[in-house]
């Protein structure tokens, strides 16, 4: 990963300096207590976010987690209490950051029952929603393979963005400019990662990724699971949301 560092940077340093005033804070605080709520396109976060956070000097505090395959919010939700994770650690007042992940399917109530749990509990509460990158590449229509990533162009990359936005992403920043109107300040925030991801298979078609030459090397199946790249990239999103800083301070692990 060492090679890789100035190219992921570059995409999140890019999405920092372009993102308005929804996307994150830059006033916030350090050792945040986070709880990752996730479908696996999102739950390795959990994982890397505490050797991330160490190597900046930040001392690490995970809340909890808690996975469901390609779920939506509403399903973490909808879990009875007694496994319910997210709710019991909301109830406790313990989590500072709740980082969700909403699948393709939009508007997504179980955002809202979230947010207004914790803040219940917490009103300092920062609940932060990936806009995750399109599974398949986007295409629904016929059977889609990894391999087929490869063919991408700076231009197709750039149509699937601009599809993407207006099938799902709008959808998303709509209901979360909605839910912050209702519970009346910015707790709600989107980690526009999808974005990131492209910009990075974007410099994988130019040939200008440093230790990357096939877009493949960033996804381990036809869904478009990250390999450690992407998912470092990914982690380095939440990294910047989370702390209002640039990651410029983690050593990413040698891989």
């Amino acid at each position: 990963m060492k090679n890789l560092r100035p190219l992921l940077l570059f995409s999140l340093l890019f999405l920092l300096t372009a993102a308005g005033p929804l996307y994150a804070q830059a006033d916030a605080p350090s050792g945040q207590r986070v709880f990752v709520c996730a479908h696996s396109f999102m739950i390795f976060t959990a994982r890397l976010l505490p050797p991330m956070e160490q190597a900046a000097g930040i001392h690490h505090l995970l809340a909890g987690q808690q996975m469901l395959g390609g779920s939506r919010v509403i399903q973490h939700w909808n879990l009875p209490d007694e496994k319910n994770q997210a709710k019991a650690a909301l109830r406790a007042g313990i989590v500072d950051v709740l980082t969700l992940s909403p699948h393709f399917l939009l508007p997504d109530e179980g955002i809202e029952n979230f947010t207004k749990l914790g803040l219940a509990t917490n009103p300092k509460l920062r609940v932060l929603v990936q806009a995750s990158w399109p599974a398949n590449d986007g295409i629904l229509t016929r059977p889609f393979h990894n391999e087929e990533r490869n063919a991408a162009t700076v231009e197709s990359l750039q149509e699937m963005q601009k599809l993407h936005h207006s099938l799902w992403f709008d959808t998303l920043e709509k209901q979360v400019r909605t839910l912050n109107i209702t519970v009346g300040h910015d707790a709600v925030c989107i980690i526009p990662v999808a974005d990131a991801v492209t910009t990075l298979r974007e410099k994988i078609a130019a040939g200008a990724a440093p230790g990357l030459t096939k877009q493949t090397e960033l996804f381990n199946d036809d869904l478009g699971h990250p390999k450690a790249p992407l998912a470092e990239l990914v982690t380095y999103c939440h990294f910047a949301a989370i702390y209002g800083r640039s990651p410029r301070a983690c050593r990413c692990r040698e891989t």
